[in-house]
């Protein structure tokens, strides 16, 4: 087992949840967290992490010399990112490019030299929005449903696999992403070191600052909370677009079996999400907004898509539950109802991070 792991993102949603799990599981592991903290709300989580015991040093993965940590790490979790689709769009995409691919890159310096285990959490943006958008569905009263047939291979009513094709657009955040997957199986072979890649959809649950761009599960649950206005925009106004959902709890079960089991995962990439089963329109997470939270709040129609929109995106991980057997625990219920207790029990300290 790993003696030191750095974490890096590790003031973030999705790294904080990663350390704290760590450390809970194995607490004999120095389990090191670097971030910038320029994400909005990330700096509610260092008490949190400094209860759970994990080492929190305030970094820039933009920068190499940050990454010098001593002891070098044995692991090193990959989950620091400039994490929204809209990224870049109006103005520069200089902050995601250095962030999520040269930041990258100087994290596998780090591995190259040390010959840490690289754990890379992606996305499932990499694959192509103009692709997606194409795909055949239909429309009921609440929602858009991909179709049986489809013409396209890694394309069901089931979801996206990862034989889906990987040609098209797919927004300046998922190339970022999806260029770094690919320095990651060039450096492990050439540098001989370890690794795999998680693509994850819609991560969800309790210490997510939802905004606008990204993290929409926690934008959805506070603003029935606060009574803040919502928008449905694009495809219509209709509010049909869907995503799956993934627990950030059932998420860290994975990372723990892969820390646990890291050479039957070396090399492997696999979908990480909630499937169909759990997945939601935005109409639909506003009717259980409404029965989790007894509110009802006004919420306004644009019809025109932002760049990069996708109509339906649904994680199809049957590959992974072959290889591992992981499967989502939780539903979707479970992720908006541990999201709102979540924003019960800390409202004053949540008020200015989620924008209420």
């Amino acid at each position: 087992m790993y003696e030191r792991v750095l974490i890096t993102g590790g003031a973030g949603f999705v790294g904080a949840s990663i350390a704290v799990a760590l450390k809970t599981r194995f607490s004999g592991m120095q389990v090191v967290a670097l971030d910038n903290l320029h994400r909005r709300g990330s700096e509610l989580n260092l008490p949190r992490l400094r209860a759970a015991g994990v080492e929190f040093v305030q970094g820039d993965i933009r920068n190499p010399e940050d990454l010098n940590t001593s002891p070098p790490p044995q692991l090193i979790i990959e989950c620091s990112a400039e994490p929204s689709a809209q990224a870049g769009y109006g103005g520069s995409p200089e902050y995601l490019i250095q962030t999520n691919l040269v930041g990258c890159f100087h994290c596998l310096e780090l591995a190259r030299r040390t010959k840490a285990d690289f754990l890379f959490l992606s996305t499932s943006r990499v694959y192509p929005w103009t692709a997606l958008n194409e795909l055949a569905y239909d429309e009921n009263e609440t929602r858009f449903v991909l179709a049986d047939r489809q013409s396209l291979p890694g394309a069901s009513a089931n979801g996206i696999s990862e034989d889906f094709p990987l040609q098209g657009a797919r927004s300046l955040y998922g190339m970022t992403k999806l260029a770094a997957e690919l320095m990651i199986a060039e450096y492990s072979l050439a540098y001989d070191f370890r690794y795999a890649i998680n693509r994850c959809g819609v991560i969800a649950g309790p210490w997510q600052m939802g905004k606008v761009d990204q993290g929409i599960v926690t934008l959805w649950v506070a603003a029935h909370h606060f009574r803040k206005e919502l928008n449905y925009i694009g495809f219509g106004g209709t509010g049909k677009q869907v995503r799956d959902l993934v627990h950030v709890d059932d998420l860290c079960d994975l990372i723990l079996d892969q820390v646990t089991s890291f050479d039957r995962y070396h090399g492997q990439l696999f979908n990480i999400g909630g499937g169909r089963d759990c997945s939601l329109s935005l109409r639909e997470m506003t009717l259980l907004c409404e029965k989790i939270t007894g509110q009802q709040i006004p919420i306004a129609a644009s019809a025109e898509n932002r760049p990069a929109d996708v109509r339906i995106y649904l994680s199809d991980c049957q590959r992974l539950t072959n290889f591992s057997g992981w499967r989502p625990r939780r539903d979707a219920t479970d992720i908006l109802t541990d999201t709102w207790n979540w924003i019960r029990a800390e409202e004053n300290t949540l008020r200015s991070a989620l924008g209420a």
